[in-house]
């Protein structure tokens, strides 16, 4: 690591800002930049969807619009906000042009850098699971999308697809204020205090309360998203103690705003196709507002505010996990792309419990040794550091039949699974690829598009072991494996432990990310650096 934590903290204002390679205080206050956070990302998916936004008492919201080219402006202390299928003068065709779907945002970038070396403008979108498109701006016709899907055929490529629907009807967002309903498309909406309440209806999500000003927007896939603008350090409010728990020792909690605050700023680009920065679920940092906050995270926040964490100065990727189950992952033992050197493999443990030097866990002996293991690691005793979920072939069918049609894959109409084999582990045992035979043919699922195609494994680190019935035929798979989660960077599980041992943030962050350095955000840093195709990894 560079600088400690405590060092850090010991250094006067002007220190800081000399730290910061000359920033003036100006561009160093800058550095609390607003957000750009998808708070509801598919409203109006439902056949009639509502939202409410509450102000506090005695307080107002302005909502501003356009209205026949001008802007308008209208007060109310509340909004209900209701979308209604409405149908369209004449049916319009929606197509694209759809590369890949993948579970994961790391491995669909991978891909779609990949297309982009070979000359072909791609985008990133979310419709559920992560997919390339063509990018809609530059493949804008009919004609020019099937000469693009013909010249990949000419070249042997079979798994690009186009998906085209009619659209008779599509929702559009009213309310009523004053008497009178507003049918619009884009609403900037501000509170007096800048909080306000959302409720959705028919939501399992309960009501939360929100800092910042809000838009609503259209998306890239017909419905509407809500925008929540928040500072940066307001926003890890919303994050650190629904992520980590307010209750862990005060080093880790320390260590989490670093790496939320890291996260955040360095995955920026993850939403550019629906015109907002990050989404507030688990496919990036879970975000619930200002609600759940509480002294011990907001004082974790303050201890290291503008704390980010880099390599090479750059800021890192920024990963972590409920629970590695003994032992961490590289980057590229989960996802597609190029290596990290801070994501490394290692045994999650303070004590000298396994060597992986001379007993690799890519030799299926040695990992059922492994998982057989239960003392010493730094996550013993939780819940998820063994498991064992056994699962009958009927629902394993099921499982891979909905994920085969998903990404529509040729065997998607198979019976039954004959067999299922690990033929590749990393060497910290994580199943870099998993063989299924089917009545219909074999075929591959590779690292973490496992975890899409069958629901049972928590991790990629498993074995299986066939179960049968009495007759000797094949019943199911029992799963036994460890961990929860993709297991790469920091286990949430693993800190705790580390900090009842009494280690230090900047030490905890040290043992999970090695080989970085810990430092004030500053013009000098690289948020991020799209890497070129020849460092990438199959």
């Amino acid at each position: 690591m560079g600088k400690t934590l405590t060092q850090i903290r010991a250094l006067s204002g002007a220190a800081i800002v000399a730290l910061c390679l000359g920033i003036q205080p100006a561009k160093a206050a800058a550095e609390d930049r607003v957000l750009q956070v998808g708070i509801v990302q598919r409203y109006g998916d439902k056949t009639k969807d509502v939202m409410t936004l509450k102000t506090t008492p005695g307080d107002r919201m302005t909502l501003r619009f356009i209205t026949n080219g001008k802007s308008q402006s209208l007060t109310t202390p509340e909004l209900k906000l209701e979308t209604v299928l409405q149908p369209l003068a004449q049916p319009q065709v929606e197509e694209r042009v759809v590369f890949s779907t993948h579970r994961s945002f790391e491995t669909a970038e991978h891909q779609a850098q990949q297309w982009r070396a070979q000359g072909i403008e791609v985008e990133l979108a979310q419709p559920d699971r992560w997919q390339v498109w063509a990018k809609r701006e530059t493949y804008n016709t009919p004609l020019l999308r099937r000469l693009l899907l013909q010249s990949l055929q000419a070249k042997g490529v079979q798994t690009v697809r186009i998906e085209s629907k009619t659209v008779r009807q599509a929702p559009r967002p009213s309310f009523v204020v004053n008497g009178f309903r507003y049918t619009r498309d884009h609403v900037d909406i501000t509170s007096g205090n800048g909080v306000i309440r959302i409720d959705r209806e028919k939501d399992e999500q309960p009501s939360r309360v929100y800092a910042g000003s809000f838009r609503l927007q259209p998306n890239a896939y017909g419905n509407y998203t809500l925008v929540n603008f928040v500072p940066l350090e307001t926003y890890l409010r919303g994050v650190v103690p629904h992520e980590i728990g307010g209750w862990a020792p005060q080093p880790v909690l320390e260590a989490q705003a670093i790496l939320a605050r890291t996260y955040v700023l360095r995955n920026l680009r993850r939403f550019m196709v629906d015109n907002y920065q990050i989404c507030a679920t688990t496919q990036c940092q879970v975000y619930w507002g200002i609600d759940g906050a509480v002294p011990s995270t907001d004082r974790a926040i303050a201890a290291t505010r503008s704390l980010v964490l880099t390599y090479e100065n750059e800021l890192v990727d920024a990963l972590y996990s409920s629970t590695t189950g003994g032992v961490t992952a590289a980057f590229t033992d989960v996802w597609r792309g190029w290596e990290r050197p801070y994501l490394r493999s290692f045994v999650d443990s303070t004590q000298n419990v396994w060597d992986l030097n001379r007993r690799s866990l890519a030799d299926e002996n040695n990992l059922r040794a492994f998982i057989a293991t239960r003392k010493g690691f730094n996550e013993e005793g939780a819940e998820m550091f063994r498991w064992r979920y056994a699962n009958t072939l009927n629902q394993m069918n099921q499982d891979l039949r909905k994920y085969l049609k998903s990404v529509q894959h040729p065997l998607s109409d198979f019976g039954t699974i004959q067999q299922v084999q690990v033929v590749q582990r990393s060497t910290a045992g994580r199943v870099v690829k998993l063989r299924v035979t089917t009545d219909r043919g074999p075929l591959e699922l590779e690292k973490d598009d496992v975890l899409n195609a069958f629901y049972a494994p928590a991790s990629t680190l498993f074995y299986l072991d066939p179960i049968y019935e009495k007759n000797k035929a094949l019943k199911g798979y029992a799963f036994v494996g460890g961990g929860l989660g993709h297991a790469v960077g920091l286990s949430q599980v693993g800190s705790y432990h580390l900090g009842k041992l009494g280690w230090t943030s900047d030490r905890i962050l040290g043992f999970y990310f090695p080989g970085t350095q810990l430092q004030p955000i500053n013009q000098s840093i690289t948020l991020w650096h799209d890497r070129s195709i020849a460092q990438s990894q199959p």
